[in-house]
């Protein structure tokens, strides 16, 4: 099922016969504004620690929208933000650091966002979705690979969606620069960011 980007040579084909739609009544019926569920959502990181291993955390406090657009999938959207001062990595004392002016500065910048700007299908489920992603004072470009996980109706009615993807970064490209260095070489945090999306997101209904 294409949520994002190029028809499939079908579609392309079944576009030529006017009698036909080429829009696929199952996505057709996706289209709409979601509103992730932070409850079942995770969205985390990796960094490389002392060279030697790697640090895992996450952060509990985030929202967002998704809009689906099943007509003209290459219009559907997501907006992420993420409260930075909920970051928790399992030691209080590193959570502590990372909040102050050496790496967040979550006092003055308590949230990070990413917005998208484009949308393609890589292939299957899988697609590759292209943003402004904000960190303190400064916006780039990230690209995220997600794989669409399904839609599905939970025992409460809502009608759900399911992403999971990741993306990297270098963190220095985003001001986040502090670092020690380490008597036998090399520096105690590493450069490059592996950030990992697990995303349920539930449709919300219109309005009478």
């Amino acid at each position: 099922m294409a949520l994002f980007g190029r028809k499939t040579s079908t579609e392309t084909a079944a576009a030529t016969v006017p009698a036909q739609s080429t829009v696929d009544p199952a996505l057709a019926a996706l289209s709409g504004e979601y509103v992730i569920d932070p409850a079942h959502t995770e969205i985390g990181f990796t960094v490389r620690h002392a060279m030697v291993t790697n640090v895992r955390g996450k952060f509990g406090e985030h929202e967002g929208t998704l809009v689906i657009d099943g007509a003209n999938p290459a219009n559907s959207t997501a907006l992420i933000e993420v409260a930075m001062g909920s970051v928790d990595t399992g030691a209080p004392d590193r959570d502590g650091h990372l909040r102050t002016g050496d790496f967040f500065d979550v006092e003055t910048f308590p949230k990070m966002t990413f917005r998208s700007t484009h949308a393609e299908e890589v292939g299957g489920d899988t697609y590759r979705i292209t943003g402004d992603l904000t960190i303190k004072d400064v916006t780039k470009p990230l690209t995220i690979d997600l794989e669409f996980n399904g839609a599905a109706t939970d025992p409460f009615g809502n009608q759900r969606i399911g992403f999971e993807g990741t993306a990297e970064l270098l963190r220095s490209d985003w001001g986040l620069t502090y670092n020690a260095a380490l008597e036998t070489g090399g520096v105690l945090v590493g450069d490059k960011v592996k950030l990992v999306f697990d995303i349920s997101a539930i449709k919300q209904v219109a309005a009478a």
